[in-house]
């Protein structure tokens, strides 16, 4: 790779660390395993970056190259990671500075409930707000396959999120 090759691959590192570390976030749960998530993605793309570079979208070769990446990682682990309870809270109708947080926090635990594929499909469409066949160029499937991942992680995300609230509406006492 030429020097000016290399010059435009760090500048591309440093403009958009930030954003590919959050769909690695989005992904894995985990701010260090988002950044080596990215690292690993980096290196593979930084073989081909005069193609990538030259085609002209760099953050979308980028941002596919994390997404498989973390497809196969989960693919290797195949192992089921507690993250915890989601804390119960007694009156969700509230409205609080901590509101947003917590409920930031419960999409993400719930967001980990998917299958890593459903995920990807979930986080590429919702968070980098790419289209159906965007997407679907993205992780390497069809437009039609997008579309049921997207409808049965969508149908999944309600159904945790409700049954993580089901426990707080049990708080209320009768003589209240």
């Amino acid at each position: 790779m030429d020097r000016d090759d290399e010059a435009a691959f760090a500048e591309f590192v440093t403009r958009e660390w930030s954003r590919l570390v959050r769909v690695g976030y989005l992904l894995t749960g985990d701010v260090g395993r988002a950044e080596d998530l990215v690292q690993q993605a980096l290196v593979k793309v930084h073989r081909h970056w005069s193609r990538v570079h030259r085609d002209g979208a760099p953050y979308a070769y980028t941002r596919a190259a994390i997404a498989n990446e973390s497809t196969s990682w989960w693919r290797r682990r195949r192992v089921a990671e507690d993250l915890g309870d989601v804390p119960a809270h007694a009156d969700r109708s509230t409205r609080d500075a901590y509101a947003g947080v917590d409920n930031r926090d419960e999409l993400i635990r719930a967001l980990h409930t998917l299958p890593p594929r459903m995920r990807a499909v979930v986080v590429l469409r919702y968070y980098d707000e790419l289209s159906e066949a965007e997407t679907a160029q993205a992780l390497g499937m069809s437009v039609g396959s997008v579309k049921s991942q997207t409808s049965r992680g969508l149908d999944r995300l309600r159904s945790v999120i409700s049954e993580s609230a089901a426990p707080s509406s049990s708080l209320q006492t009768n003589g209240a």
